[in-house]
């Protein structure tokens, strides 16, 4: 299977500065692009590319006086195997202290997921007795499906997994917060993930397209995908970037005042 994705944003800005992006297809995901990502911008501005401490691609871009909108658009096709998220009931929890030393940061509060206090008393009352591992994970993701209601006019860039958990409503990255949130309270390592997800293999959806989030975590050895906003397997996850959640992973930041002009993903199968 071929899927096309690529964007078109633009970005306001008032005085001369720096944008960082993270747009590009993750490193673990290069092979699989066809021919290359077709990244421009405009006005063409110098841009510095480097990897992040979670080797995520990244590129920052000078925006010199007399700018004031810089444009970035992508059209690139991937390679997918068309296959469904992989499952696996029998992948087992690790405890802490065997636990590979790379894992331990996602198991610790970050910006936007409070390991502590009413979440952890929550997942410890309602999850402790869930059969260890996958089962685990899946009640979880069942919980936090059922819990929060979907909704792009409450979307907050703010709003934290204690937040979303007592407002019962957010986006895809309220849903992967939370998640993410009550499996590091179990001591389950989970990490929060940002990409492309076109609507294959489902009914179109009547929304824009947009990036998604979810998450993976840490069992049995290698990280699995979960996502607890659909909570079944889908066709054609293209990772973008992985982090603690989604203060490591912004898909644009603009060190100075700024505004959104223009916003369109395109993720979906090329036809053959």
């Amino acid at each position: 299977m071929q899927i096309r994705i690529g964007f078109d944003i633009e970005l306001g800005v008032t005085a001369p500065t720096a944008l960082i992006y993270m747009l590009q297809v993750h490193p673990s995901r290069a092979a699989d692009i066809q021919g290359e990502e077709n990244i421009t911008i405009s006005p063409p501005l110098a841009t510095d590319f480097y990897l992040d401490g979670f080797g995520n691609q990244c590129a920052r871009v000078h925006v010199p006086p007399g700018v004031s909108s810089v444009r970035l658009r992508n059209d690139a096709v991937v390679y997918d195997t068309g296959w469904p998220d992989p499952v696996d009931h029998g992948a087992i929890e690790h405890a802490p202290a065997d636990l590979p030393v790379s894992t331990l940061p996602f198991l610790l509060p970050s910006r936007y997921c409070e390991v502590d206090g009413e979440l952890l008393q929550f997942a410890w009352a309602n999850f402790l007795n869930v059969t260890p591992g996958w089962q685990r994970v899946q009640a979880i993701c069942d919980f936090v499906h059922r819990h929060l209601r979907f909704d792009y006019g409450s979307a907050r860039a703010t709003r934290t997994a204690l937040e979303g958990f007592r407002e019962r409503t957010g986006v895809c990255r309220d849903f992967a917060h939370l998640a993410i949130t009550l499996c590091r309270c179990m001591n389950i390592p989970a990490r929060y993930v940002t990409g492309y997800l076109g609507d294959i293999g489902i009914p179109p959806v009547r929304s824009p397209m947009d990036f998604s989030a979810w998450f993976e975590v840490y069992l049995g050895n290698r990280w699995h995908t979960f996502d607890a906003r659909h909570n079944i397997p889908r066709i054609g996850r293209i990772v973008i970037a992985r982090g603690r959640d989604a203060a490591d992973v912004p898909i644009t930041m603009v060190f100075g005042e700024n505004s959104l002009q223009r916003f369109e993903v395109t993720t979906e199968e090329v036809m053959q």
